[in-house]
């Protein structure tokens, strides 16, 4: 089969927060493309995680807010002695039934913003805590988190969205000093932030009424755009902050 995100013996991938739109997208595109022998796909939804696993896919339970969790996961994979060479982190938080993003800081509420900030940039430290000393220490290996163009400080003209422009800020930051420690021990692991663009999922439903159809991708489409972008990363490109069209985000 082909390589995959130019990795030609992946014999194991990690998906997080499998159960959304691009989560799932990666889980179908890994099945499709490569000969992955076991791919782990989470998500916090225990009714889900416990339907019967089918064929090379085994779903977990996890939840990237709690530490407890993502260590049980992590200890399952060194019991197994499995090391992914792929991990991508899908999960975010834009909106609730109860909360949206603030238009201005008349709206800062504490509670939603600590929630935005546990999912976003808390969860993917987590993640980078217990998963990345998993990963191989020789040969190329990705971890990738999706992370938001509206992160970046460089690019904010218009404003609003405090809590999730912040807290993928904090993400983003996060990606980047992990990258420079992990040169140490595992040089040719690549981490990088990718900004999938505008994707036709809950976490964007409730803004894309003015989305030109033209800009509003079906999760398959980023996945492959974004597969097309890890399959050109190189160890030199670790840390940086990538759209789905290749192209560089200012931080």
């Amino acid at each position: 089969m082909n390589d995959f995100v130019g990795i030609s013996d992946l014999d194991m991938a990690v998906i997080i927060g499998a159960r959304g739109g691009i989560g799932e997208a990666f889980v179908e595109s890994i099945i499709q493309t490569t000969s992955t022998t076991k791919i782990i796909a989470t998500s916090r939804n225990e009714e889900w995680c416990q339907a019967p696993c089918t064929g090379r896919v085994h779903r977990q339970s996890l939840d990237v807010t709690d530490e407890q969790s993502i260590s049980a996961l992590a200890e399952h994979l060194k019991a197994q002695s499995q090391n992914p060479k792929l991990i991508v982190n899908c999960t975010g938080i834009l909106h609730r039934h109860d909360a949206r993003p603030e238009r201005t800081w008349r709206e800062f509420d504490l509670d939603w913003m600590r929630a935005v900030f546990d999912v976003n940039a808390l969860g993917t430290g987590l993640l980078v805590k217990h998963l990345i000393p998993l990963m191989p220490r020789t040969g190329r290996a990705i971890f990738v988190t999706l992370s938001a163009r509206v992160g970046s400080i460089a690019d904010n003209r218009l404003g609003g969205w405090y809590s999730y422009r912040a807290s993928k800020a904090a993400q983003n930051m996060i990606m980047k000093t992990a990258s420079i420690e992990s040169r140490y021990r595992r040089p040719e692991l690549i981490l990088a932030s990718l900004h999938p663009g505008t994707v036709d999922t809950d976490l964007s439903a409730p803004f894309t009424a003015r989305v030109q159809p033209d800009k509003l991708f079906t999760p398959a489409f980023s996945c492959e755009r974004l597969s097309e972008v890890m399959r050109s990363l190189t160890p030199a490109d670790s840390g940086e902050f990538f759209a789905w069209d290749g192209s560089t985000i200012q931080w």
